[in-house]
C-alpha cells in the first residue's frame, strides 16, 4: 500500500494572528523543500469559508473545512491557532471533529489561545500545557485540571498534545514536531533556514563595516576602541570629536572614509551588536541591556531593534534559544536513511 503524506490540519478562526497562520505551515513546508524524504501535507481548515484575521485584518478564504478532520488519523496533526472567540466553548460540529481527531490517534497541538478550546473540550485535562503568556493566569483559573506550565517554556509536550505560547512559541512546537518526526538534523537545519536572517543581520552590517574600514586605512583606531568600551554613555558628536582631537566636520569625514557611515549612526550599529551578544549570550533582562548598551530604555532599544533584524529582542532571544537549543542537540538515531538538503525545486 502506498504511503501518504502526513497531514498537518492548520485549524483558524476570526481573529487568528498573522503570525500564527503562517509560522507553522513555514516550518512544515521548509522541512518538506529541504528534505526529499520528508513529506507533510499542509491544509489550513475552518468551519466557515471564510476567516479574518487579527490586526491588521485581513479576510481570506480558506480552501479546507471541517471534512478534513473527519479524514484524519494517527500520524496526521491538527494545529489549533488562537482566535478571537476562544473564551466561548467550541461549536458543537467542531468539538465533535476534534474529539474524533484525538480518539482516533492524531497529534494534537495548540498555539496562543487554540489551547483554551483543546482544554474547553477536556483533552487537556491531567496534562502540562501552557497558552499565551498574558493569558495564563485566566486559563488557570478556567481550567484547573490542567497543569499550567508557567512562561518560561514557550512549548510543552505531554503525550500526544503539545501546546504553545505565542510566536516563538509556535515555532519551537513545530520544529519540535519535525524534530521528533524526522530527527535532529533535519528540525536542525529548518530551524537554521527560518532564522538565519534574524541571528545574522546586524553582525553582518558590522562585518561590512569592518571590511570597508580595513579597504579604506583611515585610521580612527583608537577612537572606534573608545566607544566600544563607552556604549553606556549618552555619547555627543562633540565629546566623540574631542576624544579624536578633530573639529565635528572632520570627525564626520573620517568616520565616512573609515566606517562608510557618520559618527552616531556607525554608534547605533555597535550598540545592537552589543545588545544582539548580549540576548545571545547571558539572562540579562531587557531593560539592563538597553541601559548598558546606551539605549537608555527598553523601548528605544526595542525600536531600533524592530528596525534593524525584524523583531523585538526578547523575540530575538527566543529566536536564538530555539536555534542553538536544537543545534546543540546530539544526534540520536532513528533520523531517517538518505535524507540529503536537496530541495524539490521552486
Amino acid at each position: 500500500m502506498e504511503s501518504r503524506a502526513a497531514v498537518i490540519a492548520v485549524l483558524v478562526a476570526d481573529g487568528v494572528p498573522g503570525h500564527q497562520l503562517t509560522v507553522g505551515p513555514m516550518v512544515f513546508t521548509t522541512a518538506a523543500t529541504a528534505f526529499r524524504t520528508v513529506e507533510y501535507d499542509v491544509r489550513v481548515c475552518a468551519a466557515t469559508g471564510t476567516v479574518e484575521t487579527g490586526e491588521p485584518v485581513l479576510r481570506f478564504a480558506v480552501p479546507h473545512g471541517l471534512d478534513t478532520l473527519g479524514a484524519l488519523g494517527a500520524g496526521d496533526t491538527v494545529l489549533v491557532t488562537g482566535h478571537r472567540a476562544y473564551r466561548e466553548p467550541p461549536a458543537p460540529a467542531l468539538a465533535d471533529a476534534l474529539r474524533g481527531c484525538a480518539a482516533r490517534g492524531c497529534r494534537m497541538a495548540a498555539v496562543g489561545t487554540g489551547s483554551f478550546t483543546l482544554a474547553a473540550l477536556g483533552l487537556l485535562d491531567g496534562r502540562r500545557a501552557t497558552t499565551s503568556w498574558p493569558r495564563l493566569a485566566e486559563f488557570t483559573a478556567l481550567f484547573p485540571r490542567v497543569t499550567t506550565v508557567p512562561s518560561g517554556e514557550p512549548s510543552v509536550a505531554d503525550g500526544p498534545f503539545h501546546t504553545a505560547a505565542g510566536v516563538f512559541g509556535g515555532l519551537d512546537l513545530a520544529v519540535d514536531l519535525v524534530e521528533r518526526d524526522h530527527g535532529v538534523r533535519v528540525a536542525a537545519e529548518v530551524a537554521r533556514r527560518i532564522l538565519l536572517p534574524f541571528h545574522d543581520q546586524v553582525a553582518a552590517d558590522h562585518q561590512e563595516i569592518e571590511r570597508e574600514a580595513v579597504e579604506r586605512g583611515v585610521d580612527i583606531g583608537p577612537t572606534l576602541e573608545w566607544l566600544e568600551t563607552n556604549l553606556h554613555r549618552p555619547l555627543t558628536l562633540d565629546e566623540i570629536a574631542a576624544h579624536a582631537g578633530v573639529s565635528v566636520s572632520s570627525l564626520n569625514r573620517r568616520f565616512r572614509a573609515r566606517t562608510g557611515q557618520p559618527p552616531l549612526q556607525y554608534l547605533l550599529g555597535v550598540r545592537l551588536q552589543r545588545a544582539q551578544l548580549l540576548l545571545e549570550n547571558s539572562e540579562t533582562p531587557v531593560e539592563q541591556i538597553a541601559a548598558r548598551t546606551g539605549f537608555g530604555s527598553s523601548a528605544n532599544l526595542r525600536h531600533h531593534f524592530q528596525r534593524r533584524t525584524g523583531t523585538s529582542p526578547r523575540g530575538y532571544r527566543a529566536a536564538h534559544r530555539v536555534l542553538t537549543g536544537i543545534a546543540a542537540k546530539p544526534e540520536g538515531e532513528g533520523e531517517g536513511e538518505g535524507e540529503g538538503e536537496e530541495g524539490r525545486g521552486s
